[in-house]
């Protein structure tokens, strides 16, 4: 029996589809029903290693995790890590694949879209219901041709289409009935309804424009879900990484924050490892390309890079290179993770990602990084002055301790010397013990008093209350019952077209 299924759009990128997608399987597995999540493709540097050391887009992760299920391969089962604004790396099942040009994007995918068209069909066998999530816009006519995402993946499996569309931008009512507009009358007829993202404010007032445009669509909207705070957790969207939102009352119980100054690189890759900073009490971060804001930072951080070599030739452009040297001088704390951890070697050979050979690095680190064809991919353990550490690994850049060298201590998989710390590890802030631990030894070596609050909740405490309250959300704020029609019995018939279509 095949199982029911929805596909949710999006207006534009970080419209809150992937959050809603992931309220909705907490949601339906709240109702007793086997739930998975499914995004045919995903385009992002920001991903996650599952259990059988298979690698999946973050988002997807996160919606199993909703759902309560383990993550797989099948959930994402195309995922493209842009190696360069022409150029992305091909994760298919799970694997490195290969790569795809920019030229290649709208007619090299045929592959791909089978992989993606099989592999749902084998979810909606195993799960009472599959909730897919779109890419970008669904409006994107311009790859309409090879899409297998958006509407190519809507027509193909018969799923019905609910859009999503941020209030919080403006223009949400132009957005939506937009979108419609611009699809050809085939794919308009799988389009179902619509769901308002990110409302602050009296739901009254903007009743007499949700019924205008269920008007002139003929097509419902299912609800108007409101601002949620806190609702910024492993979000993999490009543009959310502004900067990390919290609490003001989480700083209120310390004079001084301590105060966390991330690199904006150019292709950073799962910048969601500061994550657990920004959720704890007294810490602060930013997310800058300022080399001043880096130098008078208590903490700065080079984080992961899809492309390692190129981003540091832009992280000596930039000045970001001398201010992480002042920095290390002084010895006030620099923090490098996988890809910015290579970064602090003393050289770098790489034949494969970037081609260049030999390239010194910032000789911060003893060591030296080799990179090789072969990916690293795996979920390893460790401990840190007694704290317990569950992390993952992604890289193909294996970093070694120089013959000789005697001061550098151990730290994770990596190294410290003096102020400065480096591991290939993601995910290893979200250990509470072990942040708190490591957040305490770098603001004294930062001469800062912070020191972690008590009875503060863990990480993984708050990821699940943002995960109950995306649910509650929808169980509060969305017809469930027309919403879990539409997910049974598929998008109705006799859906009118609204012209000019594409």
């Amino acid at each position: 029996m095949t199982a029911g299924g929805v596909l949710v759009a999006g207006t534009t990128s970080d419209a809150g589809k992937s959050l809603v997608a992931a309220g909705l399987c907490r949601y339906l597995a709240r109702q007793g029903l086997s739930v998975a999540p499914f995004k045919a493709q995903n385009m992002s540097n920001n991903s996650m290693v599952c259990p059988d050391g298979t690698e999946i887009g973050r988002a997807q992760w996160l919606q199993a995790r909703a759902a309560g299920v383990e993550p797989e391969a099948a959930m994402n089962p195309i995922l493209l890590k842009p190696g360069s604004d022409r150029r992305s790396h091909v994760i298919a099942l799970g694997k490195p694949y290969g790569t795809l040009d920019a030229g290649e994007y709208a007619t090299g995918r045929q592959g791909l879209a089978r992989i993606a068209f099989d592999t749902l069909a084998e979810l909606r066998e195993r799960f009472d219901v599959v909730v897919c999530e779109g890419a970008g816009s669904p409006a994107e006519i311009n790859l309409r041709g090879g899409d297998y995402v958006n509407m190519g993946l809507a027509r193909h499996a018969r799923l019905p289409v609910v859009v999503v569309g941020d209030i919080d931008r403006g223009g949400v009512m132009a957005s939506m009935f937009g979108t419609l507009a611009l699809l050809a009358a085939d794919d308009q007829a799988m389009l179902a309804g619509w769901l308002v993202n990110k409302f602050r404010g009296d739901v009254d007032l903007l009743r007499p424009g949700l019924d205008t445009l269920a008007r002139l669509t003929g097509r419902p909207v299912y609800g108007v879900l409101p601002w949620i705070e806190g609702a910024w957790i492993d979000s993999e969207d490009a543009l959310a990484q502004a900067g990390w939102r919290r609490d003001p009352a989480q700083t209120s119980s310390h004079a001084r924050p301590l105060h966390v100054a991330v690199a904006r690189l150019p292709r950073t890759s799962n910048a969601t490892d500061v994550d657990a900073l920004a959720a704890e009490p007294g810490v602060t971060v930013t997310l800058t390309a300022d080399p001043d804001t880096l130098v008078a930072a208590d903490i700065a951080v080079l984080p992961g890079s899809r492309a390692t070599v190129a981003d540091l030739a832009w992280v000596r452009e930039r000045g970001i290179a001398d201010a992480v040297r002042v920095r290390a001088e002084k010895g006030r704390p620099v923090l490098g993770i996988c890809g910015g951890y290579q970064m602090l070697a003393r050289t770098i050979e790489d034949d494969w990602e970037s081609g260049q050979g030999r390239v010194n690095g910032l000789g911060l680190l003893p060591t030296r990084v080799d990179f090789h064809q072969e990916k690293v991919l795996a979920t390893p353990r460790g401990a840190w002055r007694g704290e317990d550490v569950v992390a993952y690994e992604i890289h193909h850049g294996v970093a070694r301790l120089l013959p000789g060298e005697q001061d550098a201590e151990l730290y994770l998989d990596g190294w410290r010397s003096g102020a400065v710390w480096g591991t290939t590890w993601h995910g290893a802030f979200e250990n509470d013990g072990f942040r708190r631990a490591w957040l305490a030894e770098a603001a004294r070596q930062a001469g800062v008093a912070w020191e972690p609050a008590a009875g503060a909740p863990g990480f993984s405490e708050l990821r699940e209350s943002m995960l109950d309250r995306l649910a509650d959300a929808i169980a509060e704020h969305v017809d469930t019952d027309a919403l879990l029609r539409l997910i049974n019995d598929g998008v109705p018939d006799g859906l009118p077209f609204v012209p000019p279509g594409s």
